[in-house]
């Protein structure tokens, strides 16, 4: 005889198989896919928030369990990555700017652990995917707008290192200014830290010095020696107007959620393998955007701006790529 036990599993089995099929595609009755991220900064700092942001939010829709380490120094970010991959993580996400060959050899004793990390340099099957903040386009947009901003034709520009994804977002952003002033000049220096507001500070005082009138803001600290001297700045990777009112004239905004998105897709549905994701950080995958505060910046100018986003998104308009370090001339 068939016992009760018996024909209530299978009735909740059933159950359970009608009820998979009502959910919405991409939905799943299993709990979401582990991902940690490992952070060499706090996740407050800018490339890092946006990283972490997105994250949060495949959490909240419930996609992923997430857990983060951050101020991670460069001597133990091997140690966490293989303590991670050991607990049965799925998703390993981070940046591996200046420790690769390590980040890749761990990736490679891993083959079942998927890793997405910011990195200067290509995937590796089977396993290690990479990503960038490539948003030289709304940088180059946020150039319009300083070009056209600036009365003394003298622009700063501080930023962290001199590495190439740096680099290309200021050499766009200079571009960009050039195109609506060919008279404008530039005045650059890198603190050689990514985080260092009152060395940032420091420099972007002696640019205003020297006559800079708009700042470049890549780093921490140049928006607030802008408004201590009242003169106006351009932010980079996150907006920060709402800190400094009346002196961000524009910021070029990376978001991380169409990169995450796709990783976890891949994760879930067993299909992650090593890829570039970087393409995923441009403007037409909604991966970089322009804010402009409209209270600062004058109705002919946002036309003019408007009218070159548009040619980048119809394709009609290619930003240049260059990833040499920018230099003063001035």
């Amino acid at each position: 005889m068939k016992s009760k036990f018996s024909i209530t599993r299978r009735a909740f089995m059933a159950g359970a198989a009608a009820l998979a099929l009502m959910l919405p595609a991409g939905m799943a009755l299993a709990e979401g896919v582990k991902v940690a991220a490992i952070y060499t900064l706090p996740v407050e700092q800018q490339w890092i928030s946006r990283i972490h942001l997105a994250l949060n939010a495949a959490k909240d829709r419930g996609e992923i369990d997430y857990v983060f380490s951050e101020n991670v120094a460069n001597t133990d970010y091997e140690r966490v990555m293989r303590e991670y991959a050991e607990q049965g993580v799925q998703l390993v996400v981070g940046e591996v700017f200046g420790l690769e060959r390590a980040a890749r050899k761990v990736a490679a004793d891993y083959p079942e652990t998927a890793f997405l990390m910011g990195s200067s340099f290509g995937a590796v099957a089977p396993n290690f995917s990479v990503f960038d903040n490539w948003i030289h386009e709304p940088s180059y947009l946020s150039g319009m707008v300083a070009g056209a901003a600036t009365e003394s034709n003298v622009i700063g520009m501080v930023g962290g290192y001199a590495i190439p994804e740096v680099n290309r977002l200021m050499n766009a952003f200079m571009e960009g200014a050039r195109a609506v002033n060919p008279d404008v000049k530039f005045l650059v220096n890198f603190i050689d830290s990514w985080y260092d507001p009152p060395k940032a500070k420091e420099s972007a005082f002696a640019m205003m010095d020297a006559g800079a009138d708009i700042m470049f803001a890549e780093r921490f600290g140049v928006a607030d020696a802008a408004v201590e001297r009242g003169v106006k700045a351009v932010g980079n990777v996150i907006d920060t107007s709402g800190d400094y009112p009346n002196t961000i004239l524009t910021s070029a905004l990376w978001h991380m959620e169409p990169t995450i998105d796709r990783a976890i897709a891949a994760v879930a549905g067993g299909t992650f393998e090593a890829a570039d994701y970087g393409q995923y950080s441009f403007m037409g995958y909604g991966g970089g955007s322009l804010v402009v505060d409209k209270t600062l910046v004058p109705a002919e100018v946002l036309t003019k701006v408007e009218e070159a986003e548009k040619s980048i998104m119809e394709g009609m308009f290619r930003v240049n790529v260059n990833d040499e370090r920018p230099v003063s001339d001035k």
